[in-house]
């Protein structure tokens, strides 16, 4: 979930509630400014924590993961995110035209990935081998191609592991897009239920007018 969501939704409801506790303690039970004051306040934290509370088992029970499930795929989740600005930083830098269109789809894929395991972490197991090994060797090779290609005199040797590892590069964005689509796996299977469903009641309505014809005959 959010953070900064989260953050903003407690604010939103802790606030008002304490400023109507304060009020009403204040006003309407004849209380001390200050000890309306604390009422306030202690109505404000509970708000704040209970709402926060209440949000966070929402999301985790929508989603279907233990409080140590999300933890774990968070905390993944948050060191892919430093290895992509690294990745996007260093496919970016290189100054190769031709190379340009395969690069920025590469990156396009991997933030994909990244994009629907943050809204769905649920979907992080069906990408692991995309977080645990491709993505690391994507890193690898973006950083070492941009530290190749940035090298003002380039030999013979040099222009061959460039060539490498532009062609590796290449198969890897192949790689990632599978990943991306192991990721979509049952969404594509939902779509194509759906779609045999909606073929099946469309040829059904179809039949209609037929078996009118027969009737009528």
């Amino acid at each position: 979930m959010n953070k900064f969501l989260l953050l903003f939704m407690q604010t939103g409801a802790a606030i008002p509630f304490s400023a109507f506790i304060w009020l009403l303690t204040f006003t309407g039970f004849d209380q001390t400014f200050w000890m309306a004051s604390l009422y306030g306040v202690i109505a404000g934290g509970v708000m704040f924590f209970g709402l926060g509370h209440y949000l966070q088992k929402s999301f985790l029970e929508k989603h279907g993961l233990t409080k140590k499930e999300y933890k774990y795929i968070n905390r993944n989740l948050k060191e892919a995110n430093a290895k992509i600005s690294r990745i996007q930083k260093s496919l970016f830098s290189i100054r190769h035209i031709r190379s340009l269109k395969q690069r920025m789809e590469l990156v396009r894929l991997v933030k994909n990935i990244q994009r629907l395991n943050t809204r769905e972490p649920k979907r992080f197991y069906k990408a692991e081998r995309f977080y645990f090994s491709h993505l690391d060797s994507v890193l690898e090779l973006s950083e070492k191609y941009a530290f190749l290609s940035s090298q003002p005199g380039k030999n013979r040797e040099l222009e061959h592991s460039l060539n490498e590892t532009q062609y590796t590069l290449k198969e890897l964005t192949k790689v990632v897009e599978k990943d991306l689509n192991n990721v979509l796996s049952d969404d594509l299977d939902h779509l194509n239920f759906e779609i045999d469903v909606a073929k099946h009641s469309i040829k059904k309505l179809n039949d209609i007018p037929d078996e009118t014809r027969r009737l009528r005959k």
